[in-house]
């Protein structure tokens, strides 16, 4: 999903959120301050069934601050697999990796999706 400005019709990277299964990759116009690099392409691993969601074609480095990461996509696009889902295809840009949430009124509470 890429959501558009609809006064002008031009998208911008704060504006693209895409998802793919439990995982939301959210453009933003820059990283934030003091991030530490990591060493994997891994944008989220499942707690359950093992899988993940991983940049498997394309240049893209991944950052983490406090728990979130950050992915920023070097080259033209960047193709993220899962085992069970569609691959997508992120843009260059910057994006914030988050997780889907879902909200139990049972419980009256937000709580991540385990995937």
């Amino acid at each position: 999903m890429i959501l558009v400005n609809q006064t002008t019709k031009e998208s911008t990277m704060k504006e693209k959120l895409i998802q793919q299964g439990d995982v939301l990759m959210k453009g933003i116009e820059k990283l934030p301050e003091g991030l530490k690099k990591v060493n994997h392409l891994t944008l989220a691993l499942g707690e359950v069934t093992g899988h993940s969601h991983q940049v498997t074609s394309g240049e893209a480095e991944m950052y983490e601050k406090d728990g979130t990461f950050f992915l920023k996509v070097t080259s033209e696009n960047a193709i993220v697999t899962h085992q069970e889902h569609a691959p997508v295809t992120l843009e260059e840009g910057t994006y914030e990796i988050d997780i889907v949430k879902e909200y139990s009124h049972f419980d009256e509470e937000a709580r991540r999706v385990a995937d």
